[in-house]
């Protein structure tokens, strides 16, 4: 799908805001395919990530890592109980918690996320000249600020 940047006025400003969010689009249809491929929600993509991160985790750290309730997390981790990713362990110090591990397909599915995030970085920045990069970096860092504020303040 194209986005429809045409539609919107000619400025720098508003052109600039356009192709971030045509980026956004993009980002997000080739995560769409990466969910399709691998039949992962974006939900529990992001829970293996924060366990390749952090390694075995309790339901309560993961809860606090993704930013949700641990309700939440009882049902991602039961849906990749269900498709063989995790499994919960006994904690070794806290009889009354469980520990999430990945499996030997959730390890594989943690490794081919961090090789598919490093291609993509690779083949989108890897020809960039570093004070560029880091230009780009900065911005992104304002843009990211200023839109979590914004988000904020209209909460």
């Amino acid at each position: 799908m194209k986005y429809l940047h045409y539609v919107t006025d000619r400025t720098s400003l508003t052109t600039t805001l356009d192709k971030v969010l045509h980026l956004s689009t993009l980002l997000a249809a080739d995560q769409a395919r990466f969910e399709r491929e691998t039949g992962l929600t974006s939900a529990r993509i992001h829970l293996l990530w924060v366990l390749g991160l952090h390694g075995p985790s309790t339901q309560q750290v993961l809860a606090s890592a993704l930013e949700v309730t641990p309700r939440n997390v009882t049902g991602l981790v039961d849906g990749l109980v269900a498709s063989g990713h995790v499994t919960r362990q006994p904690h070794p110090s806290d009889r009354r918690a469980t520990l999430v591990t990945p499996t030997a397909s959730g390890a594989r599915a943690i490794r081919d996320l961090r090789e598919s995030h490093a291609d993509l970085a690779q083949q989108l920045f890897a020809d960039v000249p570093a004070s560029r990069l880091a230009a780009f970096d900065a911005t992104l860092d304002e843009t990211i600020a200023t839109v979590t504020r914004l988000m904020k303040d209209h909460a």
